[in-house]
């Protein structure tokens, strides 16, 4: 039976999320909200449910709530109540900074709900913007006392900065622009051996900031790819790391479902511990047994054929770790940014979230058997979209947005005016 996708369970899972109390295990992430609305309004967007299910007063009402984050300096804060109002001073208004994530998520919502950003304080925000930028083209998240850009060296932080500034359409002939070279030099650098990106140079990569990096070289133009619709930049010496790139993010497609299937079963131990216990000498598979193309696959200690667990593959986020359902988008997202979903058993990926990590009162879980949460929830729909699911909307991976999102913000009037002057 085809895996189905319960697209009216997934509506209902985000309205509850966006119009009554959220569960208590998000008491701690009260300072997130900013984050979490923009999480529940993309899956809803996403879903083609924004316009059926939210009232104009609703809508404008969610707005308001936006720019009442709005910081006076430039930039959103993650929730109002970081808001000293009248009561911030000198003394004290590093206590109530505008964050970076937060006025990517901020502007991102808005552009979701349909508002045409005249109310953002845009050339502020863009100076804010600057600030954050460190020495090492990085970007702080906020700024601490002193007016420094406090935090910083993340390549999340870095692909915030570039959508903010793409929404903003904060361009080079602004005199207020950030020093994009820098920011290019910085995500070069941040390339391993392997081919993913790591949070900074000489570290591990990873698919989160494998995606950031990739989608912020993206919206930058500075993506070192021949794909269709795009010129080719020699950012790289040559276009070997691209091709690092793309096998490191496929081979993070998995069977690995839970965190058990990382070690021997206790069948195999068992096997293995009584043919020692009986004088059994150990020798390696390879030197005893050659495997005919119509042997059955399996472990190698009589159990059942594996087929069954080729038939669920999700994606990991680094080597030797399980598959979870997030890093359907950041894996996916950037091989879809890099026109090359195609690579990846797609059949088995959908499997995966469909039967595994879908849950039967919407969302999606984190693995297989857990709790719905709107993050995981949201880029499990977004993984999907990546892979053209016809129950959702088209999706654009690099701006985390849904193409009629990026289209409406793309045609305000305002931004086409700055664009052509």
């Amino acid at each position: 039976m085809a895996s189905e996708f319960n697209k009216s369970t997934h509506i209902r899972y985000f309205l509850r999320c966006l119009k009554t109390f959220l569960p208590t295990a998000y008491t701690s992430n009260d300072s997130q909200r900013m984050t979490l609305a923009f999480f529940v309004l993309c899956g809803i967007d996403l879903l083609g449910a924004l316009d059926t299910n939210i009232t104009a007063d609703e809508r404008a009402g969610y707005v308001d709530w936006i720019y009442g984050c709005q910081h006076p300096h430039g930039g959103f804060r993650g929730f109002t109540g970081a808001n000293l109002g009248e009561e911030r001073t000198m003394d004290n208004e590093y206590w109530d900074p505008a964050n970076i994530a937060a006025t990517y998520f901020a502007l991102a919502s808005l552009a979701i709900l349909g508002d045409d950003l005249t109310r953002v304080n845009r050339a502020p925000c863009l100076r804010w913007l600057k600030r954050l930028q460190l020495s090492d083209g990085t970007f702080g998240e906020a700024l601490g006392p002193g007016g420094e850009a406090d935090g910083g060296r993340d390549m999340r932080f870095c692909y915030c900065a570039v959508i903010i500034r793409w929404i903003l359409a904060g361009e080079t002939r602004d005199e207020e622009d950030i020093d994009v070279d820098g920011l290019v030099r910085f995500i070069e650098a941040s390339q391993t051996y392997e081919g993913g990106f790591a949070n900074g140079p000489f570290h591990e990569a990873h698919a989160g900031w494998t995606y950031c990096a990739i989608a912020a070289l993206s919206i930058l133009g500075k993506l070192p790819v021949p794909v269709k619709r795009r010129r080719p930049v020699q950012l790289w010496p040559s276009h070997e790391s691209v091709e690092r790139m793309l096998g490191w993010l496929v081979n993070l497609q998995t069977s690995l479902l839970q965190e058990e299937d990382l070690s021997m079963s206790d069948t195999t131990q068992a096997v293995a511990q009584l043919d020692i216990d009986n004088g059994a000498q150990q020798t390696p598979v390879e030197a005893t047994q050659v495997m005919s193309p119509d042997d059955p696959l399996t472990d190698g200690v009589g159990a059942e054929p594996l087929y069954d667990e080729l038939q669920w593959a999700g994606l990991t986020g680094r080597c030797n770790k399980v598959a979870d359902t997030c890093y359907t988008f950041w894996a996916g997202g950037s091989l879809s940014i890099l026109e090359s979903i195609h690579l990846l058993d797609q059949q088995a990926l959908r499997r995966y979230l469909l039967e595994k990590t879908q849950h039967r009162i919407g969302g999606f879980g984190k693995l297989p058997g857990d709790a719905p949460d709107i993050m995981h929830s949201c880029l499990g729909l977004a993984g999907l979209a990546d892979m053209g699911e016809p129950d959702l909307m088209p999706y654009d991976p690099s701006s985390c947005l849904s193409i009629k999102a990026k289209q409406r913000l793309e045609s305000l009037p305002w931004r086409q005016c700055r664009q052509t002057d």
